[in-house]
């Protein structure tokens, strides 16, 4: 059986050849950089699961924080929350839910989210320096990414 186009049908088949056609050159129209050095400082897969909502007119701060084995935060909070990538060692975030405490540790690769105003305290576990850099998305301009906590004493020999 021999199909044969409609005459009102070229308009559709020509109109979908030019589509086709331009979306062929596109990468052929994208432009090389030039001066620019893009150094991946750390990276890191979340297993938090968590989520923190950005709100305009905040600043965002990116800090690298070394922790020394055996050394501690501190038991605090971050008022916008924290995007953290551990680039190299281990710690152990002891976070205070209600009357319990909760314990995680995280290693070189990972990453995970800390919920804005949750307390906890960060020690390093293992027997290397603790290295993660962490993104502040949510701070007032200018002022802290972090607020110390009184310990909660949830979490017993911290």
């Amino acid at each position: 059986m021999k199909m044969q186009l409609k005459w009102w049908n070229w308009p559709v088949v020509l109109a979908v050849a030019v589509v086709l056609l331009v979306l062929s050159a596109a990468p052929g129209a994208a432009t090389p950089s030039s001066g620019v050095t893009n150094m991946t400082l750390a990276r890191g897969t979340d297993v938090s699961g968590g989520t923190i909502p950005l709100q305009e007119g905040t600043d965002v701060v990116v800090s690298q924080i070394s922790i020394q084995p055996g050394g501690s935060s501190g038991w605090h909070m971050h008022p916008g929350g924290a995007i953290v990538v551990v680039k190299q060692g281990e710690v152990t975030v002891y976070k205070s839910q209600g009357s319990q405490c909760e314990a995680t540790t995280y290693t070189a690769g990972q990453a995970f989210i800390e919920r804005p105003g949750q307390v906890h305290d960060a020690v390093n576990s293992g027997s290397a320096v603790y290295v993660a850099f962490v993104t502040y998305p949510r701070v007032t301009p200018g002022g802290a990414t972090r607020i110390d906590m009184p310990d909660p004493g949830t979490c017993p020999g911290l």
